[in-house]
């Protein structure tokens, strides 16, 4: 397979799942249980790992900066459980995704899009080996409504790709911070965007800059420069390869058909402005 497919699927489907983590359902679910935004996000998402130190999410979400993790990890487990709190994210994102999706939460494309999707995941769940945070996830049960089994393959996925992705960085010796700066540097979100949301301080960010215009990847605008595009470029292109044993499974027919299925739902979420800023936190 063509690992580029497996990118183009990924991304197809990614806002499907995506819109858990700005969806005021899933905000309310989680305040329900003691736990407000923006500290839900650490909690919610590291809970398929059961309750873990800040130590395990900052190394498994990678680019935040630790005290932010240190604010909601352990607090969020002295309130509450991982259990309530999965329990509390499906049904926000069912209701997010029913708000959004309009008739096409109903159609007939989410039941075969969700059992392609379970496929994929499942061919994924074999190889679970150096992915901690997928891992987590493949131990969960799966729901039965074909709208929130797609919503749960689409998660798997997604953590399938994402560990793959710190896996290259790691490789490379890139920092969760350098790993902001690099993707601040391409100029696809801007760099103040992704300083805002993972909370670093003007004093190690511009440590960090510095960092990588010694290493010849940043120029002093804070653009990537050749050598950073190269470096940027192997990193993806890695990722799309430590991703295609999930999308292997459907080949390359099946991904062009699940990609066809997902696109008017995804066009659905993002036309109905639930994703915020943009996309959701790697």
């Amino acid at each position: 397979m063509d690992p580029i497919t497996a990118r183009k699927t990924w991304r197809t489907a990614e806002p499907i799942h995506g819109l858990v983590y700005f969806a005021p359902e899933a905000d309310e679910a989680y305040a329900a249980l003691g736990v407000p935004t923006p500290l839900s996000y650490f909690a919610s998402r590291a809970a398929p790992m059961g309750a873990v130190s800040a130590e395990v999410v900052i190394a498994t979400f990678y680019n935040f900066y630790p005290d932010l993790v240190r604010r909601a990890i352990p607090w969020a487990w002295t309130v509450t459980t991982p259990g309530q709190l999965l329990a509390a994210r499906l049904v926000g994102a069912g209701a997010a995704l029913r708000r959004a999706l309009g008739d096409l939460a109903e159609g007939p494309a989410v039941a075969e899009a969700a059992e392609l999707a379970r496929r994929a995941a499942l061919a994924a769940c074999e190889r679970p080996e150096g992915r901690p945070l997928f891992a987590g996830h493949v131990s969960l049960d799966w729901p039965d409504e074909p709208l929130l089994v797609l919503w749960h393959a689409q998660s798997l996925l997604r953590e399938f790709r994402g560990d793959g992705h710190i896996a290259a960085m790691a490789v490379e010796g890139v920092t969760g911070l350098e790993a902001l700066l690099i993707h601040g540097g391409t100029g696809e979100i801007p760099a103040s965007v992704l300083k805002a949301t993972r909370a670093w301080p003007d004093e190690q960010w511009a440590a960090g800059e510095d960092g990588l215009r010694s290493r010849g990847w940043l120029d002093a605008t804070g653009a990537l420069t050749e050598a950073g595009r190269t470096h940027r470029k192997w990193v993806e292109d890695r990722t799309d390869l430590l991703a295609v044993p999930a999308y292997e499974a459907l080949g390359e027919d099946g991904c062009s058909r699940l990609r066809e299925l997902c696109r008017p739902m995804s066009r659905a979420v993002v036309g109905s402005g639930s994703l915020g800023f943009g996309t959701p936190p790697k």
